[in-house]
């Protein structure tokens, strides 16, 4: 088993020294020693996978811009790289990307939105595919051989679509568990499918985003309160059996609590998938900022051991995103019969 690690620690540090754009950005000057973290954790104009030489294999995307004098341009983002640097911040059109990936006008004052794809939206449609494929191919084999039993991918998704029914769903909603079940399937597969996605080399950051989190979280708000019966809004509002000066204290208390749940469903997954990603870029940025081939192999078995949690981390957010789901909304729609 040492081994095994070991031979695998010599392997991904080759990769990443000779292939990785992250390794090329860490082994400039000192500023991008310091900085490339973040740049490789944040959203883009373009997909960069790697850096061979002084080859830069990139991906362009649409920058799709919408104002009212020239109504909706498109453009390719490789018009806004600078050919000599490499970078962002080349004028075309009278827009220009700045340092930051933000899109700019360069006559002043002048209002447009920016529609582009960016990475993070490349990689959700991707994300989006990839669920789409996986789920509909299952229903056509269950489809094909009702009374047989599943196999390929049909066998693997069936235990995890069976665990999240009857371990999440049914004993946290009730008997009510069936209308939510369905959400509660696309919200685990889509948010276990990123986590993954997101740890192959090169894949962009799309759960450890905050507007996607955010997104998440609001969709579970929404389908919580807008499902909420009777007896829910009553103890938000209402609460039975606390004295008139008391309800002035605990009903904002109650209303705050409504958003605090989205909020805590934000960060926590947000926190946990961004966390993962700097630490690994961490060890990694230490291989060229000591240039020393004991802390390379250091770090780059630390790399290797922390990519396997990484994968215990995704399915687990995954787990804990959609457990709290099916409380929140079994919450607002379970039966209080002792109000009665």
């Amino acid at each position: 088993m040492a081994r095994k690690i070991i031979c695998l620690s010599i392997l991904l540090s080759v990769f990443l020294m000779y292939f990785s754009p992250i390794a090329q950005a860490a082994s400039g000057d000192d500023e991008d020693k310091t900085g490339f973290i973040m740049h490789h954790i944040k959203d883009s104009h373009e997909w960069h996978f790697a850096t061979i030489g002084h080859t830069h294999i990139s991906l362009p995307l649409p920058v799709i811009i919408y104002s009212s004098d020239r109504g909706f341009e498109i453009y390719s983002s490789s018009n806004f790289v600078d050919p000599e640097t490499h970078t962002f911040g080349r004028e075309h059109n009278g827009y220009f990307i700045d340092d930051h990936d933000k899109l700019r006008a360069t006559e002043e004052g002048r209002s447009f939105v920016d529609l582009s794809i960016t990475k993070n939206v490349a990689m959700l449609f991707l994300v989006l595919g990839v669920t789409l494929y996986l789920i509909l191919t299952a229903t056509k084999q269950y489809k094909r051989n009702p009374n047989r039993a599943p196999k390929g991918i049909a066998s693997f998704l069936e235990p995890i679509i069976l665990f999240v029914r009857d371990e999440i769903a049914l004993p946290n909603i009730g008997p009510k568990y069936k209308k939510f079940t369905p959400y509660l399937l696309t919200l685990f597969f889509f948010i276990w499918f990123g986590n993954l996605l997101g740890l192959l080399p090169g894949a962009a950051n799309l759960t450890g985003n905050i507007a996607v989190t955010v997104t998440l979280a609001m969709i579970t708000f929404f389908v919580t309160n807008f499902n909420g019966n009777k007896a829910y809004w009553k103890h938000v509002v209402a609460t039975p059996g606390v004295p008139l000066p008391l309800l002035l204290i605990i009903v904002p208390v109650e209303i705050i609590g409504l958003f605090t749940k989205p909020f805590a469903l934000t960060v926590r997954l947000f926190v946990a998938i961004t966390a993962g990603h700097i630490v690994i870029l961490s060890f990694i940025g230490l291989i060229f900022v000591f240039e020393s081939y004991a802390v390379g192999f250091a770090s780059t078995m630390m790399v290797v051991f922390i990519n396997l949690i990484e994968l215990l981390v995704a399915t687990i957010q995954a787990y804990v995103f959609t457990l709290f789901s099916a409380m929140y909304i079994g919450a607002a729609v379970a039966d209080h019969g002792h109000d009665h």
